[in-house]
């Protein structure tokens, strides 16, 4: 009893002991990688998956941050590679982040390098639809570049050659070597014309000269015309200036002549006014004259006794 007994005991410490290895081993294997990374999807049409595998390393900014988690190929008409990764909970991936493949030109092992163009982005969250996580945006990588510029150069060499070739054919060749026959023979006649091309020369120097003095002469000509013109714009000044002081003292002894004759108007206003009354009164003395010798009874013996007017007795 004792012997089965211990056998049980020992048998019992063995199953708890597996068992506990065997949840350990289940939380390292799924629960610690929930808590601990967050998932993200890829999708690749550019850029070659040579060199990537399955916990192949995840890297930002030379950090490694996660490690690949599966890839296949997208499906549906897509001619992309769809890979998951995780990667740390703390790491910084934004809503504007790339994703390209970084590839050793020595080991050829290749690493997924995540960049960040905006650190002010707002971190990648949203999952969009018939996805299961959120999607990183493919980028292109310093290699791809380099070959893009290289076949850039290619093309650009391609062109150059063709245009020479174009340049050197059957027909250009027969027109350039006869342009240079052309010139030699233009350069064996100048030769033989050497005197009378330094005739010309000459003469044209000469013209030249000439010309000079005839500009210098005609620079002198237009001297003294301004000279002139100005000389002829200054009395021109002085007799508008005269012209404008005798207008002033016309409109002075004008006005003054105005100012008096409206004076001696006024003055013969003032006398014919005096004469006229001097007239009436005049008048009147005749008037009173002629009625006294209308009744010569009354200038010999007297008005006599008035007569009462109406109303007097």
């Amino acid at each position: 009893m004792e012997a089965e007994a211990r056998y049980t005991l020992v048998g019992t410490i063995v199953l708890i002991a597996s068992l506990l290895l065997v949840v350990g081993l289940l939380w390292l294997a799924g629960g610690a990688n929930r808590v601990a990374y967050r998932q993200y999807t890829i999708y690749f049409s550019h850029q070659s998956m040579d060199g990537l595998d399955i916990g192949s390393a995840v890297k930002m900014r030379g950090i490694k941050v996660g490690v690949v988690d599966s890839y296949q190929f997208a499906g549906g008409g897509q001619n992309a590679v769809r890979m998951d990764i995780k990667v740390a909970q703390d790491t910084p991936i934004r809503s504007n982040a790339v994703a390209l493949v970084k590839r050793n030109i020595v080991t050829g092992l290749a690493t997924i390098e995540i960049r960040n163009p905006d650190a002010t982005s707002p971190l990648l969250t949203e999952v969009l639809p018939n996805e299961r996580y959120p999607v990183i945006a493919e980028g292109k990588s310093d290699l791809d570049n380099v070959a893009n510029a290289v076949s850039q150069m290619a093309e650009n060499g391609a062109q150059v050659l063709d245009k020479m070739n174009l340049l050197l054919s059957d027909a250009n060749r027969k027109g350039i070597s006869d342009t240079i026959q052309n010139l030699q023979a233009i350069s064996a006649n100048l030769a033989d014309n050497k005197q009378a091309l330094n005739a010309a020369i000459k003469s044209v120097h000469d013209a030249a000269d000439e010309f000079r003095v005839a500009s210098v002469s005609i620079t002198q000509a237009a001297t003294s015309a301004e000279s002139s013109i100005q000389s002829v714009g200054k009395n021109a000044d002085g007799a508008i200036k005269q012209a404008t002081s005798a207008m002033e003292n016309l409109q002075r002894q004008t006005t003054d002549v105005s100012n008096r004759l409206q004076g001696l108007a006024e003055i013969g206003t003032l006398e014919f006014t005096s004469v006229s009354r001097d007239l009436r009164s005049s008048a009147d003395s005749v008037s009173t004259a002629g009625q006294r010798l209308s009744n010569p009874r009354g200038i010999l013996f007297g008005t006599g006794k008035q007569q009462p007017g109406p109303g007097e007795k």
